[in-house]
């Protein structure tokens, strides 16, 4: 990505979003598990083979992204693993904290007066809500069609299945309203709240 060139941000191992919670269990990064961009070397390889070493503690802590940040934090102190978090009050990577938390940002996205690199729907219970919120915000680009199937199911008795682009693929983001408390690129007012007393985002 061209962002990664940017010499500012100096040659770090690994790059985080900002996760936004400052839940004791994810100190001292708040390193976000969902999206993140990893240079290949050998601190980044010892990083994730112990991670993959790591599934026992995963499942007794139900939470891979808790035990990344631990093995970040222990392996920058013995191998000098560089860890880079991207600031939560900057907005080229915003997540599910903004989309939550600062109506502030997402109203500039709404508005374009901001281009994130990335948004990644973080900080949602399920794939449904997460679908439904991509939805609103004029994320979503795969057709209905397409959702959840296997090729063979999309393209039923088609020989040649390498190019389905234009099958599963919208040029135009397929926007739907769903919660009306709920961030949109549109209005949504005549759609039901999603939480307790929410107030519409319009």
């Amino acid at each position: 990505m061209e962002y990664f060139r940017n010499p500012t941000l100096g040659n770090f191992d690994v790059y985080f979003q900002d996760d936004g919670s400052r839940q004791e269990r994810y100190a001292p990064y708040s390193a976000n598990s969902g999206f993140y961009f990893i240079r290949s070397n050998e601190r980044s390889k010892i990083l994730f083979r112990s991670m993959m070493y790591s599934g026992d503690i995963i499942i007794a802590c139900r939470s891979h992204q808790q035990v990344l940040i631990a093995l970040l934090e222990e392996y920058n102190s013995l191998f000098g693993l560089t860890v880079k978090v991207l600031s939560r009050e900057e907005d080229d990577f915003p997540g599910g904290y903004h989309y939550h938390m600062r109506k502030d940002i997402v109203k500039k996205m709404v508005n374009g007066e901001i281009k994130p690199y990335i948004f990644h729907m973080s900080w949602t219970l399920n794939k449904v809500n997460k679908l439904e919120y991509m939805k609103q915000m004029g994320m979503w680009f795969v057709k209905e069609q397409c959702i959840g199937k296997q090729v063979d199911e999309i393209f039923a008795g088609e020989v040649d299945t390498t190019d389905n682009t234009e099958t599963c693929c919208s040029a135009e983001p397929i926007i739907q309203c769903f919660y009306r408390d709920k961030p949109s690129v549109v209005p949504c007012r005549d759609a039901p709240a999603k939480d307790s007393n929410g107030q519409s985002f319009w």
